[in-house]
């Protein structure tokens, strides 16, 4: 991998309707992956606003009893982990799955690491030649899961000559028996997890999201970002949704029906094959960039990729925009390559 451009994301629907000449308020935007009913945030105390982050909120025992680790550090979003971990590592050999999420590969290139992307059957045969290996669990934008077995023995591996294994599980909530924060220790060498409250939670917006890994490795990027690194209304919207339990639970439940009706909606389609998460369906074809096309004049933003050619389908929210999909899709099947 050499390229280091400002990588593309989803969620630019300002361009779209431009572009398209659709009101913004006439679209239907699938283009993140992000939960389509968020966490219920209720009204915020004034007093948040007022004040200055405070450490010892409650955000932090929150968190560990969430997720199962108390090695960890509040940041805003896990894109602040993304942006500057590369620097606090010498240079290293960075193997990742290819396509991956793109923020990844940036960092480390940017950074003066040797960054490869592999297949997710070249990854066993990597690990032993690797400083670092960062996976995406589920892989975005495929959806790709490695048995938590696996990843602990990659881990494993890893730690026993110094190397890091960096796990980014900013879509596995719906899934949690499938993630390796637990696993995490203050004094535990090699294992950084990343966690966001963006996708499952639905809460992009507030920009909070966690490292968890070895205590030195906290602190040191803990000084690089500095004071306050998560605004307080975000500290306490965070906290509640942690804690929200019941919520969690339903949500799960939901996302898998959802996802699988998602799935087979676009089997039927016949583009190409799919694959994905609880929170988005890939759709490997070579019309990708003419469906793309034909669903933006419907007022409906997918989510484009070029190499391979892809499209990325976030879920509709309620049944009048699942309703719109399947009547674009039904509508478009026929669409040339």
């Amino acid at each position: 991998m050499r390229s280091t451009a400002t990588p593309e994301h989803g969620g630019r629907l300002l361009q779209a309707a431009a572009r398209y000449d659709i009101p913004v308020e006439d679209w239907l935007d699938l283009s993140t992956g992000i939960h389509p009913e968020p966490w219920p945030v209720p009204p915020l105390p004034q007093s948040v606003w007022q004040r200055l982050p405070e450490d010892d909120d409650g955000l932090d025992a929150i968190a560990a009893a969430c997720y199962g680790s108390a090695a960890l550090l509040p940041l805003a979003g896990s894109q602040a982990a993304i942006q500057r971990l590369p620097s606090l590592f010498p240079r290293s050999r960075v193997t990742l799955l290819a396509p991956t999420y793109n923020e990844h590969p940036h960092g480390w290139l940017r950074a003066g690491h040797a960054v490869r992307g592999v297949a997710p059957r070249d990854i066993e045969p990597a690990v032993d030649d690797s400083d670092v290996l960062l996976l995406v669990q589920p892989n975005n934008p495929c959806g790709t899961l490695f048995p938590v077995g696996q990843v602990l023995d990659w881990h494993a591996r890893l730690a026993a000559r110094g190397g890091t294994l960096i796990v980014d599980e900013a879509f596995i909530d719906a899934q949690p028996d499938a993630s390796v924060v637990s696993y995490c220790g203050d004094e535990v060498p090699g294992l950084v997890v990343l966690r966001s409250l963006g996708k499952f939670f639905g809460l992009a917006g507030a920009r909070v999201g966690f490292l968890f890994g070895p205590r030195a490795l906290r602190e040191r990027l803990a000084a690089d970002i500095g004071p306050w690194p998560v605004a307080g209304p975000s500290r306490w919207v965070a906290a509640r949704a942690l804690a929200d339990r019941d919520w969690q639970h339903a949500q799960r439940a939901r996302l898998a029906a959802d996802a699988e009706r998602l799935a087979a909606l676009l089997r039927a389609s016949g583009w190409g094959e799919v694959s994905g998460c609880a929170l988005f369906q890939r759709v490997l074809t070579t019309r990708a960039a003419a469906v793309h096309d034909a669903f933006c004049r419907r007022g409906i933003l997918l989510r484009l990729f070029d190499a391979p050619s892809a499209l990325r389908f976030g879920l509709p929210g309620d049944a009048a925009q699942w309703q719109r999909l399947e009547a674009a899709i039904d509508a478009l099947r026929g669409v040339p390559a």
